[in-house]
């Protein structure tokens, strides 16, 4: 192989160990996310909670897969099997086009997601006023955590103080109201999450792109020119 095609191995196999620590990090997360102490109130309540679920069982497969992808990747670079090469190219291909159209629609969609999030929040909090459930209780203190508020606004809040995040009693009394948080934060937070998504759709684009360079450079096992003499 040449110099150029050295450089393609190198940065195929630093990618794919990337690749697999994002991958392992994914399905630990979802593994969490659905199992976790802290979470499992999403499942326990009595809702229409099915997004929480298929967002969990999305996080775990994708995982997988990118584990999958980066094993035959590193399988490919390192033993120059261009069978394995191929196949990490289709499927790397593949997870470009996944990436990009989920970067796409979570931009467009931010707006209907933050709303469902807010109606999912308000009726776990009317809920929870009523039934002082200890899986209410354990979602409502995920919420008012990860986003730093607490309640919809209004004295009613004293009934779910004990959900609050921790601090002085003056910052428990001036926590702003979750839904507008929620809102706010996914208004703000959509170009960025689209610039992940591309960003990391051209990421992969490069080591398709290498992959490919790297397909073409190695010879064909069991080939060889025929002879003329």
């Amino acid at each position: 192989m040449d110099g150029c095609a050295q450089l393609c191995k190198c940065f195929l196999i630093l990618f794919n160990i990337l690749f697999a620590l994002v991958g392992l990090g994914l399905v630990s997360l979802g593994i969490w996310l659905r199992f976790g102490a802290e979470t499992r109130g999403f499942f326990d309540i009595d809702l229409n909670t099915s997004q929480f679920t298929i967002g969990v069982t999305v996080l775990i497969v994708t995982g997988a897969l990118m584990l999958l992808v980066a094993v035959i990747g590193d399988c490919g670079a390192c033993n120059h099997s261009k069978s394995a090469l191929g196949v990490f190219s289709g499927l790397l291909a593949f997870l470009i086009i996944i990436e990009v159209s989920a970067g796409v629609m979570a931009f467009l969609m931010s707006g209907k997601v933050s709303e469902e999030l807010v109606n999912f929040y308000t009726t776990i909090y009317a809920q929870y006023l009523n039934t002082r459930s200890p899986g209410q209780e354990v979602t409502l203190k995920l919420f008012h955590k990860t986003f730093d508020c607490c309640g919809i606004g209004g004295p009613i809040e004293v009934l779910v103080r004990n959900t609050c995040p921790e601090g002085s009693l003056m910052k428990q009394l001036t926590f702003p109201s979750c839904p507008s948080v929620i809102h706010d934060m996914f208004d703000s937070s959509a170009p960025m999450v689209l610039g992940v998504f591309l960003g990391t759709a051209g990421i992969m684009l490069v080591a398709l792109v290498c992959s490919s360079f790297l397909f073409k450079s190695l010879k064909s096992p069991g080939y060889s020119t025929p002879s003329y003499y």
